[in-house]
Order: structure tokens, then C-alpha cells, then sequence
């Protein structure tokens, strides 16, 4: 039972499009058998799946990021597949989204206007882009301030891109600072340029190869 079960657990994270959460897959596996599944027990088959993936003879493995349990091809594979598929795997930020995209990673909850605060430009056209590409969502509302603006933070999407499972894991600023010198930000935003795209390919967000 506890073998088919865990056949059951690697079949569901191999055919699922987006991470899986360890209590969407005890759901699946509860509606399927029509009993309740524990926890525990799908815990330790993906326990197992780490275990077996993680040996030198399979491309891929499993991680845990953007909330849930996925498989992805391992880094040295990389150049490979890119061969094949070219760039469309390589998820890239405009310099105006990523930076966008930063302070709210950084300062959520957070509203435009601090965001326009602290880049020194107006950042409807950034903050509409992300929102469209589920990289960042509306929280709620600042209830304490005039107008009761809007407030931002990132999404699960996020996450995944990073391979993140939490805000918390990324760098610390201090880290950033001590390496990176911070320019100020003279570009205007208010009309977008036609051309900028939020994949541009001058600046990489991150890499997400699925199998």
C-alpha cells in the first residue's frame, strides 16, 4: 500500500503543471481512495522521492519551492536544454520591473507610492506589468492612510521563479549593499515604450526548467 501510495505521490508532482503543496497532494490522494490520507505518510514518500532523485543516473530532481514539491532538471543539464529550447525557459525582467519587482520583495506590504518614493519615478506602467505576469498581487488596503491606497506583495509565482519557499529567504539587504552599488534612477516611465517587454533580455530573474 505505502509503495503504490508513494507511486501515486511522484505521479501527481511529475504531471502537475505548477508546484504541489503537501496538503494539496494528501487532498488528491483522500478524494482518489475515498479515505483520509495522513500527512505523515506523504511526507515520507517525498522524503523518499528526494532520496532517489537526488542519485547521479536521473536529470532531474525534486525541489520544494514556490510553496510546494515539483520536479526540475538539475543545473548541470542546463546548457543542454537550452540547445533544444532556446531561451524560452529563462524568465527575464526589464531593469524598471525588477526594480519594481525588488522593493516590493523587499518592503511589502507596500504601496505605489512608496514604491514611486524610493525609485523616483512613476511606476503604474512596472506595477500594472507584474501584476498582469502573477508575479505580484493586491493585498488589501493601507485602511490608516489618506485614500486608503492599495497594497502590494509578491505571489507563490514569485517564489517559484526564485526557488524560494518564503520572503525570508531572500538575501538580506545588507548582503546586497555590501556588493552592489546603488545608482540613482533618472528613466521616466509615465509612457511606456512600446518595445519594453517584462522578459527583456537584459536582466535575468531566474531559471525554471521543468521535466
Amino acid at each position: 500500500m505505502e509503495k503504490d501510495l508513494c507511486l501515486q505521490v511522484e505521479a501527481l508532482i511529475f504531471a502537475s503543471t505548477h508546484p504541489l503543496s503537501l496538503l494539496e497532494i494528501v487532498d488528491y490522494l483522500s478524494q482518489y481512495l475515498q479515505k483520509d490520507i495522513e500527512g505523515e505518510l506523504v511526507a515520507n514518500c517525498i522524503s523518499n522521492l528526494y532520496q532517489k532523485y537526488n542519485q547521479e543516473e536521473y536529470a532531474f530532481e525534486l525541489k520544494e519551492s514556490g510553496g510546494g514539491y515539483q520536479f526540475l532538471s538539475k543545473k548541470r543539464f542546463h546548457p543542454i536544454i537550452i540547445l533544444l529550447n532556446g531561451d524560452k525557459f529563462i524568465k527575464r525582467l526589464s531593469p524598471a520591473a525588477m526594480e519594481t519587482l525588488s522593493i516590493i520583495a523587499y518592503k511589502q506590504p507596500v504601496t505605489k507610492l512608496e514604491i514611486e518614493n524610493i525609485r523616483g519615478v512613476n511606476s503604474d506602467y512596472s506595477v500594472q506589468r507584474l501584476l498582469e505576469k502573477e508575479l505580484v498581487y493586491i493585498i488589501g488596503r493601507q485602511e490608516d492612510a489618506i485614500g486608503k491606497p492599495l497594497l502590494y506583495g509578491t505571489t507563490k509565482q514569485f517564489m517559484e521563479y526564485l526557488g524560494i519557499n518564503h520572503p525570508e529567504e531572500l538575501p538580506k539587504m545588507k548582503e546586497i549593499l555590501a556588493t552592489t552599488a546603488v545608482e540613482p534612477n533618472d528613466a521616466k516611465e509615465a509612457i511606456p515604450n512600446e518595445r519594453e517587454s517584462l522578459f527583456d533580455e537584459n536582466v535575468e530573474i531566474s531559471t525554471v526548467d521543468t521535466v
